[in-house]
């Protein structure tokens, strides 16, 4: 390759040269014991596990990737990180601004990606004698770093891989409510590999991650405590631009009836929505029934004499608008927060 890495990329593959992985690892099967640096997540059967890549391996997908997509008018691109999984999302570093970039959707199409990092952030990425040299790569991953240290983000298990989950897990970028025993986490990631810049009515795909579980001392309604309950019914107003684009109300989650009991795992499920714009919301509520029941009781419930309770809160799609981080646009990589 005929490219120049900035100089705090150098830096940073002089003390670390990426993850070695064999080749199967890139070809689609699912590594199990390894962590990929740059975290992942995952929606339905859509798993995400970004790995950095080591250099002999950046040499091998750049020119694979490259001339597979016809990017000849890129030359000063690189791939750095990937997904080790099944789905496809591939992180390029521009040599000649030192701007890291995520591909979208339309990245074998038309090349259509989105930058990392503010470019008023990127400063002296071929200057050695500069005070501050700043490229997109070192501040990605300091923020990064920065969320890892102070548990936004932590290590969790999924399916069949250990990877560090992006789903924030800590306030401001996670949602919890609390009634009657109830407790109910939910954050939300951007999807950029699956966003779509030219379909206005569906141009950013957002995921939400929401939790679920019962607390030591059970569920409690007017001073009656059950040692369970399950859900019943969830509801949801989507929103972006503060303009309502989705009422979505019914049974289960994902088909599911989840039964919590004291001092089990949190409930996990993870789905998506589109949005026409980066900014937006998710507010919901669930309904739970005490104890557990049958169909034929949840059909029957008002008319019964079972207590049904619900509790609502409401979930911010963390897009680069609304982040409380110095760049503006960290979503995009990490999709998350977005």
């Amino acid at each position: 390759m005929k490219v120049k890495l900035p100089l705090p990329t150098r830096l940073l593959y002089r003390f670390c040269d990426g993850q070695e992985l064999p080749n199967e690892e890139f070809s689609g099967s699912f590594p199990s014991t390894l962590l990929g640096i740059m975290g992942g997540y995952s929606l339905y059967d859509h798993l995400v596990n970004v790995f950095l890549l080591p250099l002999s391996q950046v040499i091998l997908d750049t020119k694979g990737i490259m001339h597979h997509m016809g990017f000849s008018n890129r030359s000063e691109y690189i791939v750095v990180a990937a997904s080790a999984t099944y789905s496809e999302k591939i992180f390029f570093l521009n040599c000649r601004t030192g701007q890291l970039f995520v591909g979208t959707r339309n990245l074998a199409v038309d090349g259509e990606m989105l930058p990392c990092v503010p470019d008023t952030l990127i400063s002296s990425v071929h200057e050695s004698k500069g005070s501050e040299q700043q490229d997109a790569m070192l501040l990605w991953l300091e923020e990064h770093g920065r969320r890892l240290h102070d548990g936004t983000i932590k290590v969790r298990q999924e399916r069949k891989i250990r990877s560090i989950n992006l789903f924030p897990e800590q306030p401001p970028l996670c949602s919890s409510a609390i009634t009657n025993g109830v407790k109910v986490r939910a954050s939300a990631v951007f999807v950029p590999e699956f966003s779509n810049l030219r379909d206005e009515s569906e141009k950013f795909l957002f995921a939400y991650s929401i939790r679920m579980s019962l607390s030591p001392g059970g569920c409690v309604i007017e001073e009656m405590m059950f040692s369970s309950c399950q859900l019943y019914r969830r509801h949801w107003t989507i929103r972006a631009n503060d303009a309502v684009v989705s009422n979505v109300n019914g049974e289960a989650v994902i088909g599911r009836f989840p039964l919590l009991h004291p001092g089990e795992d949190e409930f996990v499920y993870e789905s998506c929505t589109p949005l026409p714009s980066s900014l937006g919301s998710i507010e919901g509520s669930f309904t739970f029934v005490p104890g557990r029941y049958a169909l034929f009781d949840i059909v029957n419930c008002k008319s019964s004499n079972k207590f049904v309770f619900s509790f609502s809160f409401i979930v911010l799609s963390k897009t680069f608008f609304s982040l409380n981080v110095p760049y503006s646009a960290f979503c995009y990589s990490l999709n998350s927060w977005a």
